[in-house]
């Protein structure tokens, strides 16, 4: 899609330097970007890099030079190279039209322009808004409500009863719905708890691929507007999830469990159930927060247990000087055996 500078420029919110008329027609790092691909610079060290590209377009902060290139000036220049690269990029369509291979209930309300891949099957009852594209293999359980302008790519299952707001994208193989892990021991055996909530995710919520979102016990699991989850998260049942959170991959989160607006967890993150991460707290990679521990607004911790980040690097000071001190343990033991004998 070609678009001008100056247009770029409006929709994104950033200040026009040089020649408006620039085309553009992609995004790209500055060593492989082509005349007509925008490029982005953060700081003063990367000018270079911007000069020596053939991109004409570059989104800059202020007081970076960039003689010769027209500019996008901003603030935030990530963030604003990371708009203009969905208006310049877009996506390719996961389907298009309805294939006649798809099984489609009768019962099923299909909204305007809806796309529906190979193979996939759309339940009894189903609510499916406009423009939303379902990939092949897709499986959309029975009483499911679909917003509009959903993506959902290939081999997505949705259990029944889950609802999914406007704007929403989920990566193939996410499992939304599946009952969550909740037992009563009666001293010799598991008996199943009822896993008898759904699965509510608001607008512009992000899924990455292989993740899984269990269906609430008695009450519902609840993931808030703008959150993004990574590839291989896993969602426990009850979880609820403030809005603009963000989860990377391999973390898991525990039953009944949750998280505040604005939240980021690392990669590896194991979250116990019953715990509280507080609007804008961060656990580090592969932090471990046990049953039931409340990380405090704007906490960062690290390590596990999960502990303040300033009292784990004291900590690790300490565990990486562990063969030294031990070195220094066995010399004094030798010399006190020495004097003893």
């Amino acid at each position: 899609m070609k678009v001008t500078a100056r247009k770029t420029a409006e929709k994104i919110g950033a200040r026009l330097e040089g020649d408006g008329s620039v085309e553009l027609g992609g995004v790209a790092a500055p060593e492989r970007a082509g005349v007509s691909d925008l490029v982005y610079v953060e700081a003063a060290k990367h000018v270079d890099r911007a000069l020596a590209s053939a991109a004409i377009c570059v989104v800059a902060p202020d007081g970076v030079v960039l003689e010769g290139k027209t500019v996008l000036r901003s603030d935030k220049p990530k963030v604003a190279f990371a708009k203009a690269a969905q208006i310049l990029l877009g996506k390719a369509p996961i389907a298009i039209g309805v294939h006649p291979t798809a099984i489609v209930s009768p019962l099923a309300k299909i909204g305007a322009k809806v796309a529906i891949g190979p193979y996939a099957v759309i339940g009894e009852g189903v609510h499916i808004g406009e423009n939303t594209q379902i990939g092949s293999h897709t499986v959309i359980g029975a009483g499911c409500w679909l917003g509009d302008d959903c993506l959902l790519h290939p081999r997505v299952t949705l259990y029944s009863s889950v609802r999914i707001g406007d704007r929403v994208e989920i990566h193939s193989g996410a499992v939304i719905g599946a009952d969550g892990f909740g037992y009563a021991f009666d001293g010799e055996r598991y008996w199943k708890f009822p896993q008898a909530g759904i699965v509510e995710i608001a607008d512009d919520v992000e899924i990455g691929a292989n993740s899984t979102i269990d269906r609430g016990s008695l009450d519902d699991t609840r993931i808030a507007e703008g959150v993004k989850l990574d590839n291989l998260v896993h969602v426990g049942h009850n979880v609820k999830i403030g809005a603009h959170t963000v989860v990377a991959a391999q973390t898991g989160i525990s039953g009944s469990s949750r998280l505040g607006r604005h939240v980021v967890c690392g990669g590896q993150v194991g979250i116990a159930d019953h715990c509280t991460l507080e609007d804008q707290s961060i656990a580090g990679a592969q932090a471990g927060i046990p049953t039931g521990k409340t990380i405090r607004t704007g906490q960062t911790v690290w390590g596990t247990p999960a502990r303040p980040l300033d009292k784990f690097k004291e900590a690790y000071v300490w565990y990486a000087r562990l063969p030294e001190l031990g070195e220094r343990l066995k010399r004094v033991e030798e010399k006190l055996s020495a004097k003893n004998s």
